[in-house]
């Protein structure tokens, strides 16, 4: 049995509270997706991510994705990662989270991590 991971990155207020944070996790992972236009963050961020960890096939000898595709909406990407990952992969997404200015939330230590933390 192979065990995992997941994190979220979102595009919320970087002043939202922690609770907001989780909720939007929640409303993320239900049937509620947000709907409207693309936040372009989200986008960069996908983009930018997969151009190194596809989620479609070919996939690389490295992918670190339990779930594929990954689940992405209009303000969000969500991941399933294999817990023997790479460090790089976290790494990744933690740099490109602060690049577009984008919120992380780790359920595994319920931990938020906003645009500008270090």
């Amino acid at each position: 049995m192979t065990v995992s991971f997941d994190l979220h990155v979102l595009a919320i207020d970087p002043d939202a509270s922690d609770d907001a944070v989780r909720a939007m996790v929640d409303r993320c992972q239900g049937d509620a997706h947000a709907e409207g236009e693309l936040d372009q963050r989200i986008v960069d961020f996908y983009e930018s991510l997969r151009r190194r960890y596809p989620d479609f096939p070919p996939y690389p000898d490295d992918s670190p994705w339990m779930s594929m595709p990954l689940d992405v909406g209009v303000d969000h990407v969500c991941m399933s990662m294999s817990f023997s990952s790479s460090d790089d992969v976290i790494y990744l997404i933690f740099d490109l989270a602060q690049q577009y200015e984008l919120t992380v939330y780790d359920p595994q230590d319920d931990s938020v991590a906003r645009p500008g933390d270090d």
